[in-house]
């Protein structure tokens, strides 16, 4: 079971909304979001109603501003609690769409994908097992993409504008 508890304020102050599954569309609860703190689980938010818009993915911690978790301004509009997952995993990264081209498979976190993978952009994945986020940034940094088991033909499909992924990791379940 997850927990995740909203302030308008930074600092966890002002009104603050506590939320233990997903919720499409918060913005009955609270006006804006500056800081959060996660007592369970691991989540997504979005910037929009009905997941859409820029994604950040929280483990457990307190984060007092919303640049703390990478946050592009104090609007959180839907929430998601991510499943249960340990393990194993697996996923296939490929340089064109549609699963052609050059293709490597991961198991592990990869912090810096233009090293590892020696090509700038992946348009197409397929992700076996387990749960990931990728960053458009080497080393987790910059916009984040949620991504479940399944097929994504093009980056489209896993809400990009741009093929541009520099690092992904593992979604692994912390309590």
């Amino acid at each position: 079971m997850g927990k995740i508890i909203f302030f308008e304020d930074r600092n966890f102050q002002g009104r603050s909304y506590e939320c233990s599954s997903d919720c499409s569309d918060l913005h009955s609860y609270f006006n804006r979001c500056n800081s959060i703190r996660v007592e369970n689980g691991n989540w997504i938010l979005y910037e929009y109603p009905n997941y859409r818009g820029h994604q950040y993915y929280l483990k457990r911690g307190e984060y007092t501003d919303f640049s703390q978790w990478m946050g592009f301004n104090d609007s959180i509009r839907s929430c998601r609690l991510t499943p249960h997952y340990r393990g194993p995993f697996k996923i296939k990264i490929y340089e064109r769409e549609d699963f052609k081209g050059q293709m490597m498979e991961f198991s592990e976190d990869c912090p810096n994908v233009n090293e590892r993978f020696r090509f700038p952009n992946i348009h197409s994945c397929n992700v076996f097992d387990g749960h990931w986020v990728f960053y458009e940034e080497a080393n987790y940094r910059g916009q984040q993409y949620y991504l479940r088991p399944g097929e994504y033909r093009r980056y489209s499909d896993w809400g990009s504008a741009n093929p541009k992924i520099g690092s992904f990791r593992r979604m692994q379940y912390l309590y």
